[in-house]
């Protein structure tokens, strides 16, 4: 009766309602622009993914062009390079165990299967462990189960990255000679000694090296390049031609 009977009171309780009804609309705006955001970094991501594979076909048609010539040399596509990718969403990931582990959105229903590589377009992520019909499960290189074989970008001196287990930033080079010539700050790569990853994939940079005289290795701590606490897509390889040399190095171990 006051609000309705006295034009001053009436006035506050009208200005007071708009503040909150426009306050609702404002948080209601906030979280459907949320929604939207994520929507469309997915979708950015999905884009992504399609453009790197047609990258990756025009790259390998370019590598196949060879002169008219009658006595040309026919090229070919590298086998090692033929791979695509698959992109996948982070569902869950942890960083504070000795074994680390990430799961993705997509499973065998998308394409993906064990030992896979996975990046992101840091570097690095890690392998496919086991997959469902929806869902798959990655071993990420914070994981003292799997060594990731890498080399120096500068001069090609290749050894193994093994994470430590302490911090998440940061993991060890092994089996570097104390004759290999580096330095702070050099960048590390695949080898694409493995077919999980191809050659040239970043996977971090020199961050300290200590050698005692006795030693014949060096102890190097590697800066990676992905950050595991703001991993949200990433990419899953798709060697095609996996199958076929595994088979031929099976039966090269059997005979």
């Amino acid at each position: 009766m006051i609000v309705k009977n006295q034009g001053y009171q009436k006035s506050v309780f009208l200005s007071s309602s708009n503040s909150m009804v426009s306050g609702m609309y404002e948080w209601s705006n906030s979280v459907v622009e949320f929604f939207k955001l994520r929507a469309a970094n997915d979708n950015l991501s999905e884009e992504n993914t399609s453009l790197k594979n047609q990258v990756i076909k025009l790259e390998n048609k370019l590598s196949t062009l060879k002169p008219q010539a009658k006595d040309s040399i026919r090229f070919h596509i590298p086998p090692e390079m033929e791979y695509e990718f698959i992109s996948a969403k982070v569902i869950s990931c942890t960083t504070n165990k000795i074994q680390n582990y990430i799961t993705l959105n997509k499973g065998a229903r998308d394409g993906i299967k064990p030992d896979m590589g996975v990046v992101s377009d840091e570097g690095v992520v890690g392998i496919v462990k086991t997959v469902s019909k929806k869902f798959s499960v990655v071993i990420p290189i914070l994981n003292p189960k799997i060594e990731i074989s890498c080399k120096f970008k500068r001069n090609n001196y290749s050894g193994g990255l093994l994470w430590s287990g302490e911090d998440y930033r940061y993991a060890n080079l092994t089996d570097i000679a104390r004759h290999v010539e580096f330095s702070l700050g050099d960048t590390l790569i695949t080898s694409g000694l493995t077919n999980t990853f191809p050659e040239g994939i970043p996977v971090g940079y020199i961050e300290d090296f200590k050698i005692k005289e006795s030693d014949a290795y060096y102890k190097i701590k590697v800066k990676l390049s992905v950050n595991f606490r703001t991993l949200s897509h990433v990419k899953v390889i798709n060697y095609l031609n996996y199958n076929e040399q595994k088979e031929l190095e099976k039966k090269a171990e059997e005979q």
